[in-house]
């Protein structure tokens, strides 16, 4: 009797603490459009104040504009990542390709605004990224053929040396029922050829 409750304290245990997971996501994710208008709480001219600390826009001359670009570029940055830690797809890995663009041009816009200089990195941002690209289009493309490995239960030598497509719609097995059943037919027409000579 104490076995079952204890199951069922730690299944409803579980299940609440998947609900509050689940209703904070959904929360972030209501909050998103209220994330990317925060910038107009900011000030409009090339200076913002505050007793903790002085902002100079550098490149955009103007603290309004610096914040409408930063948000424009943390908002999907954050929908991006709920996305990549909460999808349960094999190829969620292709989500960090965006995520990485997006990071790479939040980087890039702060530099441009804080150097002095007006530093401009973000003309060749696919150069830099390419590499990150490659590596992780790789990585989708093994845990894919890993995925069809598992699900055909074929080996991937076998598949090289067989000459197999794993895209192909007909298991082993039916590939030799169809070619019984072609061979079958072939003597049932050499059967019918010679009823009809004898005839």
């Amino acid at each position: 009797m104490t076995k079952m409750k204890s199951k069922k304290l730690r299944s409803t245990c579980g299940r609440s603490k998947f609900l509050l997971t689940g209703s904070i996501i959904a929360i972030c994710i209501a909050f998103s459009p209220y994330l990317f208008y925060l910038y107009e709480i900011f000030p409009s001219g090339p200076v913002w104040e505050t007793s903790f600390f002085t902002y100079e826009s550098k490149y955009y001359e103007d603290v309004l504009t610096a914040a409408w670009t930063y948000l424009g570029k943390i908002t999907p940055l954050f929908l991006l990542l709920i996305w990549f830690f909460t999808c349960k797809h094999w190829w969620y890995h292709v989500i960090l390709v965006p995520t990485a663009m997006y990071g790479f041009q939040l980087v890039s816009a702060f530099y441009e605004d804080m150097s002095p200089v007006g530093g401009y990195i973000d003309a060749d941002q696919l150069i830099y990224l390419a590499p990150f690209f490659i590596l992780i289009l790789s990585i989708v493309y093994l845990i894919r053929i890993k995925i069809f490995d598992r699900i055909y239960g074929i080996d991937l030598t076998e598949i090289e040396r067989e000459n197999i497509s794993p895209f192909s719609p007909f298991s082993d097995k039916e590939y030799t029922e169809i070619k019984d059943f072609r061979e079958g037919s072939e003597k049932e027409a050499e059967i019918q050829e010679e009823y009809y000579v004898k005839l």
